[in-house]
């Protein structure tokens, strides 16, 4: 299943009406519809400026890991129901000692696409071949910065060789099993321009897909520059630049054509909310959810879950918008 032509489609679909009789038709015969992000340790090995888990008080509260029979639980529970399990959400899933079993646990419920999130420094070819071997779809790459000044700066307590050996192995690796490497590349006006240099850098024969996206205010983080105004009048030319090197590279971008407003959403995110499905060892889905005693559809029929995505097909879409504040991003196929 090629997941990047599902969100092409979602873009080229205008009518938020149709997305939600769609995915009320899916619920109601029993269909996936979900992307589920499980995030199975609660760490992270990496201080990066731009994240949260430099703010030492937050990190504090992040606490816990799955065990193997809870694990085994989720994926009764709500596997059945996913469309895409992303392994990583908001920590680094590669921390979990037992990562491929989860891959694995997602192939035995017939999840399609299957991704994981890391930061790629305790990544090896041994343990990227484990994963794929388990099945695994998919590698989404974190990255902050293009040069080892600006990487290792922006993600402290990384190693910009460990980066590149993972990556690699990745290109080693593609001669043997059929997967996709994704970088998310988050920017600000400090990092942005060095994006020119990334071919000089990384061979575009070890990725596939190029996410390009501006920074966020996600907690109380070390670098808090959100200002991306003197960064603006350079974006679109910058972004034609590497969007041609990604259609010379054969590579997927995913970029806005300009920098998103903060108050600027995107049609195709309007279902995000109903299609999102955050799983960890402190939360499941949504609150109330007693995942280890009833099921996906016992707790959707409590709740009345069906009758809220029947309900937005005749909801407007100022309505939705207010419930939504998901960012603009671009999807070229090349």
């Amino acid at each position: 299943m090629n997941i990047y032509k599902l969100l092409q489609l979602n873009r080229k679909i205008k009518s938020h009406r149709i997305k939600f009789l769609g995915l009320w038709l899916l619920h109601k015969f029993n269909k996936r519809y979900l992307a589920v992000n499980l995030d199975p340790v609660m760490a992270c090995n990496l201080r990066c400026k731009m994240c949260y888990f430099t703010d030492a008080d937050y990190v504090k509260t992040l606490k816990g890991q799955f065990k193997p029979e809870e694990l085994e639980q989720v994926a009764k529970t709500i596997f059945k129901r996913a469309l895409k399990l992303q392994i990583g959400c908001g920590t680094e899933p590669t921390l979990y000692k037992n990562l491929p079993e989860i891959v694995k646990l997602g192939k035995q419920y017939g999840v399609p696409y299957i991704s994981v999130t890391t930061n790629a420094n305790l990544l090896d070819e041994e343990k990227i071949e484990a994963l794929l071997k388990a099945g695994l779809n998919e590698f989404t790459i974190s990255l902050h910065g293009v040069t080892k000044e600006s990487y290792e700066g922006f993600m402290k307590k990384a190693s910009y060789e460990k980066f590149h050996n993972a990556f690699n192995a990745f290109q080693k690796l593609k001669n043997k099993y059929d997967f996709k490497v994704r970088i998310n590349y988050t920017f600000n006006k400090d990092n942005f321009y060095e994006l020119t240099e990334l071919f000089n850098h990384f061979s575009g024969k070890s990725f596939d897909i190029l996410q390009i996206r501006p920074i966020r205010k996600i907690g109380n983080t070390e670098y808090s520059d959100f200002d991306l105004e003197s960064i603006r009048a350079d974006y679109s030319t910058l972004i034609k630049q590497i969007r041609d090197n990604c259609k010379a590279n054969n590579i997927t971008l995913l970029a806005s054509n300009e920098i998103p407003e903060k108050t600027q959403i995107n049609n195709s995110s309007l279902i995000f909310d109903y299609t999102f499905c955050y799983v960890s060892p402190n939360n499941f889905w949504k609150d109330g959810f007693d995942w280890k005693n009833e099921s996906f559809n016992q707790y959707s029929k409590r709740i009345g879950w069906s009758k809220q995505l029947y309900a937005n097909i005749f909801k407007s879409e100022t309505e939705l918008k207010s419930l939504s504040n998901r960012l603009n991003y671009e999807v070229e196929f090349n």
